[in-house]
């Protein structure tokens, strides 16, 4: 055989063993990642939890955010006879708003409660102030009397698994939300008499206790469709 047909063997037979080396890696790298989905099912089988899919490396999901994706979405297109996805009632954004009564004596209460409102919040509170003069009640145009915030996307849905998985059953003689808080075009209003039931709170640290309203926007078009979507994310209504 001539030097040229050897050195064309001994090509075919490198590139043979190339391939078939590929090939074996390959298939040891899915049967690794067959293994590792295994154990983590096992894993949310034994713990007793709600099954959700494991967001890639370097993605982060919020719990609520999974829930509605994987369970919560397709529930509430079949209860509603939705044949879109898009379709189906989802939150919009929340709105916390807290007011400071005593900011009209002292205007440093406000500043107190934009620090405590953004420990809740994950975010940086805007300051309210007066639009009109009402001397009946010393306050002054423009004068500082409370602040909000708007949370939308994953922080909404942070705030939300807080609220009702810690928050709400550390209200004192708490015996649920009223289920007619809602406003007929789909949006639910509720009000905490004291900001010192999220974890976010020393309470050794607090020098004054302040009330806050929360109210949860829905693209939903009955107040129907937004009960249910609410329902699906453990509130607790009466």
């Amino acid at each position: 055989m001539s030097e040229a047909g050897k050195d064309k063997k001994a090509a075919k037979a490198d590139a043979a063993a190339k391939a078939d080396k590929a090939e074996k890696a390959a298939r040891g790298k899915a049967q690794a990642a067959a293994n590792k989905a295994a154990a983590a099912e096992s894993k949310s089988d034994k713990s007793g939890g709600e099954r959700f899919e494991t967001p890639k490396a370097g993605e982060y999901k919020p719990r609520f955010k999974a829930r509605y994706e994987q369970q919560l979405q397709a529930a509430l297109m079949e209860k509603f006879g939705y044949t879109n996805k898009f379709q189906a009632p989802k939150l919009e954004k929340i709105v916390i708003n807290m007011g400071v009564g005593e900011a009209t004596q002292d205007t440093k209460k406000v500043q107190q409660a934009a620090r405590d409102l953004a420990l809740i919040a994950g975010q940086k509170p805007v300051i309210t102030k007066a639009k009109n003069a009402i001397s009946n009640f010393k306050v002054r145009e423009n004068m500082p009397l409370g602040c909000k915030v708007t949370l939308r996307r994953d922080r909404m849905y942070e705030f939300l698994d807080r609220l009702v998985t810690m928050a709400l059953p550390r209200v004192r003689d708490f015996r649920g939300l009223n289920g007619k808080s809602f406003d007929g075009r789909g949006n639910y209003s509720m009000g905490l008499k004291e900001h010192i039931v999220f974890p976010e709170i020393d309470y050794d640290k607090v020098e004054s206790v302040w009330g806050m309203d929360i109210t949860v926007c829905t693209s939903a078009k009955t107040d129907d469709e937004a009960r249910e979507l609410l329902r699906g994310f453990q509130f607790p209504f009466v």
